[in-house]
C-alpha cells in the first residue's frame, strides 16, 4: 500500500448515488445489477502480481473500496477495512449476484484465467465509464508489477496521489435542476424472454469484429457505430416476435444508457446515466432496415440533448429526495421500488444494449493487451443483455443472459454477416 494515498482520511459514510438507490433495492438472494470487464493480456497472468496490484490500487479509489449497509431509511456505503479483496480463479458462470454480508462484504471482484484478468463490480458502486478508469489504472500497475514502465497519464491515475474529492460526487445532486420532465409510463413491449436456465446458469455468447469494417458500413447508412447495432439488434427482436405470429404486436424498444459526463463535466467515478429508449412498432407497417436505422438515427440526436436529460435526471433526484418517500422505512421502501422498477424499468424494455465505446490505454500499455471484453450480468427476468467495447480494431459485442434460446444473438450476428463484416463468435454454452 501506498504511504502517500493511505494517508488522507475517509469519510465514515456516504449515501448511495439515485442509480445506486435503485440497484440495492433490487437486490435480491438470485439477482444483482453486476457487470464485468476483462482484459486479454499478452502473456498468462501472475496472479501473485495481480494481487499486489489489486492492493496498490484499492486504497486510491475508495468508493469501490467500500461494504454496503442498511440503514433504518436506506442504504448506505461505509469503507470496508476487511481482508482483500482477494485475486480469485475465474469461473464458468460470471456475474454471480452479490450476497452483502459474504466475500468480507467487498462489492468488487477479481478473477483471472490463463491470460484474462476480469473485473466484477456491483452496479450501485459505478457504472462503466468509472469502472474503466479503475481498471484502466489497476491494469498499469499491474504491468509496472511485471516490470514495465507505464506512467499515470492516458487516463491511468497515479495511485501515489490521494484521491480526488470530485470522484466521489454524486453528479446527479449537483447537476439537479429546477425543471422536471414529466412523461407517462411507456407502454408494454415485446419482452423477448424465452426457456430460463437452472440457477445459476448464465450464457454468453462473445462476437469479434474489425472495428473498421464496422465503422465503414455504419457509416454508409449515415449513423454512428452504437445507432448501427442498436439497429441490428431492434431488428432480430422485430423478426423475432414476427415468427411468433401474435395476434397483437407489441413494441420493440431497448434500453440505452447514455455516459451524461460529456454534457455535465464531473470526474466523478460513481454511477452518472441516463438511459434512452428507441422504440419501434410493428403496427404501424414494416420498416427496412434503413428506415429502421433512421428511426434510431433520429430519435437519438432528438432525445439525447443537456436540457431534456437535466430534466431526466432532476425528476430522479427529486423522487429520491421525496419527503414521504425518505420517511417509509426501507424494508416497505424496497418492494416499492423494486415494483416501479418492474412498471417503468423493465416492461417497457425488450432488452438492453450498451456500448462503453474505445477503451484507451497510454502508448506504453498497448503492445500488452490483446484485446478487451465486457458482460453485462442477468436481467431481472429470463432475457439477454447486449453489450459491447472496442480495443484498437476489435470490437467485443457479448450477448449474456439467462434464457435457453440463442435466438437473439445468432440472427444478430448472422446479419452482420450478410452486411460483409466478419464475424468470430466464442461461447460459454456446452
Amino acid at each position: 500500500m501506498s504511504k502517500k494515498n493511505a494517508a488522507p482520511p475517509q469519510k465514515e459514510w456516504f449515501p448511495l448515488d439515485n442509480a445506486g438507490v435503485l440497484y440495492s433495492a433490487l437486490q435480491k438472494e438470485d439477482y444483482s445489477a453486476i457487470y464485468r470487464f476483462s482484459a486479454v493480456m499478452d502473456a498468462p497472468v501472475d496472479p501473485a502480481a495481480l494481487q499486489r496490484a489489486v492492493a496498490q490500487t484499492m486504497p486510491r479509489f475508495p468508493g469501490f473500496g467500500v461494504r454496503i449497509k442498511r440503514g433504518a431509511f436506506w442504504y448506505y456505503f461505509e469503507p470496508n477495512h476487511a481482508p482483500g479483496p482477494f485475486v480469485k480463479r475465474d469461473i464458468s458462470n460470471p456475474c454471480q449476484p452479490v450476497r452483502f454480508k459474504e466475500d468480507n462484504g467487498w462489492l468488487v471482484r477479481f478473477y483471472y484465467y490463463e491470460a484474462r484478468i476480469s473485473l466484477e463490480v456491483f452496479h450501485a458502486l459505478s457504472d462503466g465509464a468509472g469502472a474503466l478508469v479503475f481498471f484502466r489504472t489497476l491494469l498499469a500497475v499491474y504491468l509496472r508489477e511485471l516490470g514495465h514502465d507505464v506512467p499515470s497519464e492516458g487516463g491511468v491515475l497515479d495511485v501515489d496521489e490521494p484521491p480526488q474529492p470530485e470522484e466521489l460526487e454524486d453528479a446527479y445532486a449537483r447537476y439537479a435542476g429546477k425543471k422536471v420532465l414529466r412523461s407517462p409510463i411507456p407502454p408494454r413491449a415485446f419482452q423477448n424472454t424465452g426457456t430460463p436456465e437452472p440457477f445459476y446458469t448464465l450464457n454468453v455468447t462473445m462476437g469479434f469484429l474489425p472495428v473498421d469494417q464496422l465503422k465503414a458500413k455504419a457509416k454508409s447508412y449515415g449513423v454512428s457505430i452504437t445507432e448501427y447495432l442498436t439497429g441490428v439488434l431492434l431488428k432480430v427482436i422485430i423478426d423475432n416476435q414476427e415468427r411468433q405470429r401474435p395476434l397483437r404486436p407489441k413494441p420493440v424498444a431497448l434500453a440505452i444508457p447514455i455516459n451524461l459526463r460529456p454534457w455535465f463535466p464531473s470526474k466523478t467515478l460513481r454511477n452518472f446515466i441516463l438511459t434512452v429508449r428507441p422504440c419501434i412498432d410493428p403496427t404501424l407497417g414494416r420498416y427496412t432496415f434503413p428506415e429502421l436505422l433512421a428511426q434510431v438515427h433520429h430519435f437519438m440526436r432528438l432525445h439525447i440533448n443537456r436540457q431534456e436529460m437535466q430534466a431526466l435526471l432532476t425528476g430522479n433526484v427529486r423522487f429520491q429526495t421525496n419527503p414521504v418517500l425518505q420517511a417509509i422505512p426501507i424494508w416497505v421502501k424496497n418492494p416499492i421500488m423494486a415494483l416501479s422498477y418492474l412498471v417503468a424499468g423493465t416492461w417497457p424494455y425488450s432488452g438492453t444494449y450498451t456500448n462503453p465505446g474505445a477503451f484507451s490505454v497510454p502508448p506504453a500499455m498497448a503492445p500488452h493487451i490483446r484485446r478487451m471484453e465486457v458482460i453485462l450480468g442477468q436481467a431481472t427476468n429470463p432475457r439477454v443483455h447486449c453489450a459491447s467495447i472496442s480495443y484498437g480494431n476489435q470490437m467485443e459485442i457479448t450477448f449474456a443472459g439467462t434464457l435457453k434460446e440463442t435466438d437473439t444473438e445468432r440472427d444478430f450476428f448472422r446479419f452482420l454477416v450478410r452486411e460483409g463484416i466478419p464475424v468470430r463468435v466464442e461461447s460459454n454454452r456446452i
